[in-house]
């Protein structure tokens, strides 16, 4: 489809000149400003929309923070329709995925007159895949499994209905169903066009509307996995998930490091071991070469000796890693790698060759195929994880279904310079939390790390993202406050008397003030804990003692809990991590915001501790170049999920009195909106009151 054919600029209208053109679609005299009455332009919107351009319209890069309520969302998306390029929208969670295809890119059809092919495109992992779906129906477990027997027939009365095949519409099936794991699709288990399911196949749909799309709405994960495809096969056409495209625009920016060490490292696990060796026997019974009622057979037999291959390499590493890996990744250092835990490690790999040659030998259908190239997969990521490399540190997690081994990088920057940087050109990176201010010693960037475009809020992700002198590709930054009142409308509330967050009676004290708060505000609370222990015990610790619904983080499934959340008006929900972020209740459902602790990342995680140690031989300081910036961003996170429109109030609690009585307290409460402060709890009362006052007058 031809630009002019694709987009008509302000429908009535002479099309603008290119200079400024998302600037007159959005503002004052604008369409947008016609449509609705009493709208407010914003101008920081406007100088969004204005980088945007120039950055997609030049092939630069460009950095821009936008505080909440700015409107970033139409500032990125007018711009990228109006360039006539191919652009990437990757965000790092399914909600605003789904906003933007499903919310946003409609209104800029309806109320703007830009009309743009686009396409939500997922993981795999969100896909129902036919194949494995009708080997289940026909596997012993249909018959035998209590677990399986239950949930197949809500897939199956669903597959017959849906025509995206997106499991997220199985809302009857719990998320942690594992029937989810056995039915999705997956890099590791689709074969492609051998597949007799191929023409109907939903990822295949998906993927011709993304190859015939213009705007394509994925996630920071999926993007990662087309990134590491393509890097991996030469960049050569037709490798990774996505089609070719010209330009990215990442939203939740912030997240970037963290998902690109994830993708760029290897793992293997337990589960995933099971899930291959179960997707064997299914293919072995589907193709014949096992006996359907019994399920006997040589590959049977050859997957019974990997499975008992498998529970002794990971028990193994689960036994050298002792009872601390439990709590978190633990390293395994270079020397653990002898002995026993070799020997497992050598039994392992043999099992999963013999399993590799037997399917590979007999690979009558595609599916037995499938099976020999997972289990060649799983014996070269098992290599790379013991035998190491530079740049990476290798770790172990038990869990308590599965055990877990991987190595990760230390350094993503190159990636990001070469990888994403230099070879797009046109890249925008935005959040609401982009900036951090560094500080105490070693905090100034050596000449190596710094550019001479290079601020010092936007520093410290400079430094992660590969943002230095060595990139040729021009970097803008901007920064965009929020619009929001926060100093009438918000109060931060960090006091002094509770004990240190280190001491044993922290716990108590803080679920004491906790339920002093929410009786101020009468409930509309969100508690947000650092770790999954103190939430547990926050939980335990509020039962009974606040006025409304108590809810805790994994009674239910996300969607439902905040659901619900919403629908009694005077909750308490206490959650860990993957609330801090990326949730978005407007109104007066939340009106208090408490955070116990500052969000250090866990100092003794094995990725941590090897980047501080690169930062400290570098002649940097660790705690206040990298962990002090990385806690301000996640304390901006949390603050931000209290204020969401211009009618929102409400209070913010931080409870770790570091941020008033250590010297770096200062640079993470000077990254928070500027709210109205107070340390007294008598204050807290008196704002409350005052704030019901006025919006009750």
């Amino acid at each position: 489809m031809s630009y002019d054919d694709d987009v008509e600029a302000d429908a009535g209208q002479e099309e603008p000149a290119r200079e400024g053109r998302a600037r007159r679609l959005l503002g004052p005299s604008g369409p947008l400003a016609r449509a609705f009455e009493g709208y407010e332009d914003r101008e920081g919107q406007l100088a969004m929309a204005d980088a945007v351009e120039r950055a997609l319209d030049e092939d630069r890069v460009l950095l821009c923070e936008a505080g909440t309520g700015t409107g970033k969302t139409l500032a990125y998306l007018v711009p990228a329709i109006l360039s006539g390029r191919k652009v990437v929208i990757s965000t790092a969670t399914k909600a605003l995925e789904e906003q933007i295809f499903a919310k946003d890119l409609p209104l800029v059809a309806e109320y703007l007159g830009l009309h743009v092919s686009a396409a939500l495109v997922k993981g795999l992992g969100n896909y129902l895949c036919l194949r494995r779906f009708d080997e289940l129906r026909t596997s012993p477990e249909a018959h035998h499994e209590a677990g399986v027997m239950r949930s197949l027939p809500v897939v199956e009365a669903w597959a017959r209905e849906t025509e995206v095949g997106d499991l997220s519409e199985l809302v009857t099936l719990a998320e942690s169903d594992p029937i989810r794991r056995e039915v999705c699709s997956s890099s590791e288990t689709r074969i492609g066009s051998a597949c007799p399911f191929f023409e109907k196949c939903f990822v295949t749909r998906m993927k011709r509307e993304a190859e015939e799309a213009r705007v394509l709405v994925v996630n920071h994960h999926l993007f990662f996995a087309d990134l590491s495809l393509k890097l991996g096969r030469g960049n050569v056409p037709g490798a990774g998930a996505l089609p070719p495209y010209d330009a990215v625009i990442f939203d939740e920016a912030h997240e970037l490091e963290d998902i690109a060490t994830e993708f760029f490292g290897t793992r293997i696990s337990g589960s995933r071991v099971d899930s291959m060796l179960r997707d064997a026997d299914r293919a072995f019974i589907a193709s014949g070469l096992a006996d359907r009622i019994l399920g006997r057979g040589e590959g049977t037999a050859i997957v019974a000796l990997v499975r008992e291959a498998a529970d002794r390499f990971f028990a193994a590493v689960a036994r050298v890693a002792g009872e601390a890996a439990r709590e978190g990744r633990v390293e395994l250092k270079r020397e653990v790698w002898a002995g026993e835990l070799v020997d497992a490690y050598h039994h392992f790999d043999e099992a999963l060759e013999a399993l590799a040659g037997y399917a590979s030998a007999h690979a009558i259908t595609e599916a037995v195929g499938l099976v020999g190239t997972r289990a060649e997969t799983l014996r070269t990521d098992a290599a790379k994880i013991v035998d190491g490399k530079s740049n990476q540190v290798t770790w172990v997690e038990v869990r308590a279904r599965s055990v877990s081994v991987g190595a990760s990088a230390v350094d993503v920057g190159w990636l990001f310079r070469e990888g994403v940087f230099e070879r797009i050109g046109g890249v925008v990176l935005t959040s609401a939390t982009m900036t951090a201010k560094a500080g105490g010693s070693g905090a100034k960037l050596g000449p190596s790390e710094r550019s001479p475009r290079a601020s010092d809020d936007f520093r410290f992700l400079r430094t992660r993202l590969g943002l230095d002198e060595r990139l040729t590709v021009p970097v803008d930054e901007l920064v965009v406050p929020s619009p929001f009142d926060y100093a009438s409308r918000a109060l931060l509330y960090t006091p002094r008397d509770l004990p240190e967050a280190s001491d044993p009676s922290f716990l108590a004290a803080s679920a004491d003030r906790i339920v002093e708060l929410v009786d101020i505000v009468g409930g509309g609370a969100f508690v947000l804990c650092t770790s999954n222990r103190s939430m547990v015990a926050l939980g335990r610790a509020l039962a009974g003692r606040v006025p409304g619904p108590l809810m805790v983080q994994g009674q239910a499934p996300k969607r439902m809990l905040l659901s619900k959340f919403r629908a009694a008006h005077h909750a308490v929900l206490v959650a860990t991590m993957s609330f801090w972020e990326g949730v978005d209740v407007p109104g007066d459902a939340l009106r208090l915001v408490v955070i116990d602790k500052i969000p250090f990342a866990v100092p003794t995680d094995p990725v941590v501790v090897a980047r501080s140690q690169a930062i400290e031989q570098a002649g940097h300081s660790p705690f206040a170049t990298y962990t002090v910036p990385q806690a301000a961003i996640t304390l901006k996170q949390g603050f931000g999920r209290l204020i969401r429109t211009r009618q929102d109030r409400g209070i913010v609690a931080i409870l770790d009195r570091r941020v008033r009585t250590r010297g770096y307290g200062a640079l993470l409460l000077d990254g928070l909106p500027p709210a109205a402060r107070t340390e007294r709890i008598d204050e807290v009362k008196a704002f409350w009151s005052r704030l019901l006052a006025e919006d009750s007058a």
